[in-house]
């Protein structure tokens, strides 16, 4: 057995007793706040916003696997002509790249046609017609660079800024920071979808709360089926039984909560309280029979609950107009290291048409202004062929956002003539991070949580607004 430090001990008593005997107990106050918080949704940190807020929600459309922006947004009609010849050695002397590090480099252009869409003129592939029929309320960002060039960190660096393990996602980050509006959802939710090739696996730290309190984290829901399970009560079991139970393990929660200062008690609280509000908020959320036919097709929706993009699409409108934070719809299709001509006709087809549909289907609602939509994956494509198909790429990807206050039938940046490096008007994944904050009335700088002595934030010690894409 250890002796009994004498220093440790006392240190240990005082703060005792300086919980238990200060006004109502630190744990008291806390319990205080919480019950609050089990009223009316989550309480965010920030007590008032930083700048004037053009954005309430973000719906991220994570293209998982890295799609080919030379496929999507980034004609490049030089690279069309230089395809099957030698790539220019003066683009990748001293370049890190994935797969084809000491391989022949061979130019491979675009294999689809591209065309100017709607007044903006905006140039995207004819493999995405209904973006293009939606062009006017994009705005694509043509320059993004990354700094990981292998899927799981640079999923890592696109949602939580760090490759470090640990560090809270972007939509732990609004959770913390501004709290939900919902107190019968969860205010970040994540659904994934899958096409026909390309599915790279998606890790569940993607939409950790990481060192914030549990209570921020992303809950994953089901695409096929029951979002949640075991929503029903068990067998012998009514509602206001289980009612009983929840208020039970609350007092006792609220008992320990009153002892220890500690945030995971607070998280286990809500988390009871949510998940008896669940049952049935998530039936109604799920329940599609109050959409008409018209809304069905126009998301391409075959089969609400059937697992596809598409009604992954539609629940997250219905969960933006229920007060939702941060909706995140994964779909794993654009892994095209072989078979980019099948694999990317495949992949654009699933998410097209919802991807406009979502955007139409926001704006006849009124609620495209104050929603902001973030589509893209964590990087790009090597303008090099590999095989049938194409390497990672770091330095050169596209992304578009639209609603929210972006600037609407927007071009942005420019990469080179081949489309292997952003050249104009760079922007950074951490650039990306700050713009997004700052749409949601958030200084990207003052964001922070105390971890290990330092403060940490979604966009490191970098950042920077990209001012011209704001309306």
């Amino acid at each position: 057995m250890q002796p009994l430090d004498p220093t440790a001990h006392a240190l240990s008593v005082n703060r005792r007793t300086f919980f238990s005997q200060s006004a109502y107990g630190l744990g008291g106050m806390a319990l205080a706040s919480l019950m609050q918080e089990a009223q009316g949704g989550i309480a965010g940190a920030m007590l008032k916003p930083h700048f004037p807020v053009k954005a309430k929600r973000v719906i991220f459309l994570c293209m998982a696997g890295g799609p080919s922006h030379l496929e999507i947004f980034d004609w490049k009609p030089k690279l069309k002509e230089l395809d099957g010849k030698a790539f220019p050695e003066s683009f990748t002397k001293g370049q890190q790249l994935a797969q084809l590090q000491g391989a022949e480099l061979k130019a491979r252009g675009a294999f689809c046609e591209f065309k100017k869409w709607g007044q903006s003129g905006q140039e995207i592939s004819e493999l995405f017609p209904h973006l293009g029929s939606v062009a006017d309320d994009l705005c694509i960002i043509r320059s993004m660079k990354t700094e990981q060039i292998n899927h799981d960190t640079a999923h890592a660096f696109m949602n939580t800024g760090s490759i470090i393990k640990g560090r809270p996602s972007m939509g732990s980050w609004l959770l913390y920071g501004l709290g939900c509006e919902t107190s019968d959802l969860p205010g970040f939710v994540v659904l994934t979808s899958a096409g026909k090739t390309g599915q790279q696996p998606v890790s569940a730290r993607q939409w950790s709360a990481g060192v914030l309190p549990s209570k921020y984290q992303g809950i994953q829901f089901q695409s096929k089926g029951q979002p949640v399970h075991y929503l029903g009560s068990p067998d012998g079991v009514c509602q206001s039984m289980q009612r009983q139970v929840v208020d039970e393990v609350k007092r006792l929660n609220g008992i320990l909560a009153e002892e220890k200062l500690d945030p995971e008690i607070q998280t286990r609280i809500l988390q009871y309280e949510m998940a008896f509000k669940m049952q049935s908020s998530v039936p109604d959320l799920i329940d599609m029979k109050s959409e008409p036919q018209h809304i069905f097709d126009m998301y391409g929706v075959k089969q609400p609950g059937d697992g596809s993009f598409a009604s992954n699409c539609l629940l997250a409108r219905r969960m933006a107009e229920r007060g939702t934070r941060m909706i995140q719809l994964y779909h794993r299709a654009w892994d095209h290291h072989s078979g980019i001509v099948d694999g990317m006709k495949a992949a654009a087809a699933d998410v097209d048409r919802a991807t406009a549909a979502l955007i139409n289907d926001l704006k006849q609602r009124g609620m495209l202004d104050d929603t902001l939509i973030l589509w893209g994956g964590e990087f790009g494509r090597t303008p090099m062929g590999q095989g049938t198909g194409r390497d990672h790429h770091i330095l050169a990807f596209n992304v578009f956002m639209s609603g929210g206050g972006v600037k609407p039938g927007f071009s942005y940046g420019a990469t080179d003539e081949l489309g292997y490096r952003s050249v104009e008007d760079i922007v950074h994944v951490h650039d990306l991070h700050a713009t997004m904050l700052h749409l949601l009335g958030i200084d990207h700088k003052r964001l922070t949580v105390k971890f290990q002595g330092l403060d940490i934030r979604l966009t490191g010690i970098a950042g920077n607004l990209v001012k011209k894409v704001l309306a």
